[in-house]
């Protein structure tokens, strides 16, 4: 597919579990070896050539970008997208990056960490008509495979996907790339003026318009609460040599 330029970032939400171990940070500004968990990812960005980042902001916005832009590569250009309705699921702050995006773009989320490799191959054998999900099918690796969004192929289909599934073969790793016809399903999916990323997922599943890629032996990991981030503590020294 054509080079992607734009990537997307959602980072509107107050970090609840991970502040109750302590964490008075923002999510994406929390120490991981010395280094802020999002300063992993800008890398990753800059190396697959990303020329724009849209981050979608919400809780104490001004805090969290002025911690987080001098650490943008000058190759980058930061796009600060206010979501005011930032209380509300993680598909309504994808829906405030709408008018800015008329092609396929990286979707990811702000407090993830994950091999760069993984990303750089992802973005090669991505399509660009579709909705693209990168998965992780090494279910017993999940740190927390509870709070794991799940979910259910069929080859590369996406047959289901939803945190309470009791059948599934895959983990989605919250980064994607998107068609910008996924702000209408979105729009499609939203109830009472809310909606996830998972329900645009599924609308776009039904559509025969989703499917996934499996990560293989790739590691990525979501820091959510103190556990995951001490799993993470462990992972970045093996993550920062296979980066390098």
């Amino acid at each position: 597919m054509a080079a992607i330029t734009d990537a997307v970032i959602l980072m509107a939400g107050t970090g609840s579990r991970l502040r109750a171990a302590g964490k008075t940070l923002h999510k994406p500004l929390v120490p991981i070896r010395g280094r802020p968990l999002i300063s992993y990812t800008l890398d990753a960005l800059q190396s697959l050539g990303i020329s724009t980042l849209h981050v979608v902001v919400g809780w104490e916005s001004g805090r969290l970008l002025s911690g987080l832009t001098p650490l943008i590569p000058d190759a980058i250009r930061l796009h600060p997208i206010e979501n005011p309705e930032w209380e509300k699921q993680n598909g309504v702050s994808l829906m405030a990056a709408a008018p800015y995006l008329t092609q396929p773009f990286l979707l990811m989320m702000g407090d993830h960490l994950f091999e760069r490799s993984l990303l750089t191959e992802f973005v090669r054998e991505a399509k660009p008509e579709v909705l693209n999900l990168a998965v992780d099918r090494k279910i017993d690796s999940i740190f927390d495979i509870d709070d794991a969004m799940k979910v259910e192929t069929e080859d590369d289909r996406i047959v289901a996907i939803g945190k309470t599934l009791s059948e599934f073969d895959a983990i989605d790793t919250g980064i994607f790339v998107c068609p910008p016809a996924i702000f209408h399903y979105l729009a499609s999916a939203r109830r009472a003026g809310d909606c996830s990323l998972a329900d645009g997922v599924r609308a776009m599943a039904e559509a025969g318009k989703a499917r996934v890629f499996d990560i293989g032996d790739a590691w990525w990991q979501d820091v959510d609460d103190g556990g995951m981030l001490e799993e993470a503590e462990e992972e970045a020294k093996r993550l920062t040599s296979a980066n390098d």
